[in-house]
């Protein structure tokens, strides 16, 4: 009896259609999740060349699951090293502008406000809220990225919006 191969991960076509199905998934749960600011492409990329360098003990089916535990823990290295940075380095902040001091400081305080009230979310109150308020994702295919039910996202993302509508009262 002969033994049925095995797909891996190593097979350039399985890994291109790994790539081009789950990178930006990849990136806009970085994003969601952490921001813009520790660049979210560029661990995205890292996971993709860690699941090159581990292909062949990564089957396909579990190629997502793979990459999005990788990224997470770039991320959150990342966010580690760069609050060790900030610690011992503070850079003056100026900014030049043609709008009102009013109106400048208006718009700062409310940024401000909605920063709080988004920190004060739970992480997965947060990730649903977002991908479906800033990328537009419906339920369902915000259920399918999380692997959870439509029901679960339902309840996260109005969960999100009752603590957003008492933490900030001009929404």
């Amino acid at each position: 009896m002969s033994k049925p191969l095995h797909q891996n991960s190593c097979e350039e076509h399985i890994y291109s259609a790994l790539f081009k199905k789950h990178s930006k998934n990849l990136h806009d749960f970085l994003y969601y999740k952490f921001g813009s600011y520790l660049n979210p492409k560029d661990k995205v990329q890292d996971a993709f060349i860690k699941l090159w360098d581990n292909c062949a003990k990564v089957p396909p089916e579990k190629a997502k699951s793979f990459l999005f535990t990788t990224a997470n823990n770039l991320m959150l290295n990342a966010v580690a090293h760069q609050k060790v940075v900030l610690k011992h380095h503070q850079k003056p902040q100026k900014s030049s502008t043609n709008e009102s001091p009013e109106f400048v400081l208006e718009e700062k305080q409310y940024s401000e406000k909605l920063q709080n009230a988004l920190e004060k979310l739970t992480e997965a109150q947060r990730v649903a809220f977002m991908m479906n308020r800033v990328e537009g994702k419906r339920f369902k295919e915000i259920a399918e990225l999380l692997d959870i039910s439509v029901k679960a996202v339902e309840k996260r993302i109005y969960g999100a919006l009752k603590k957003l509508r008492e933490d900030i009262k001009e929404l």
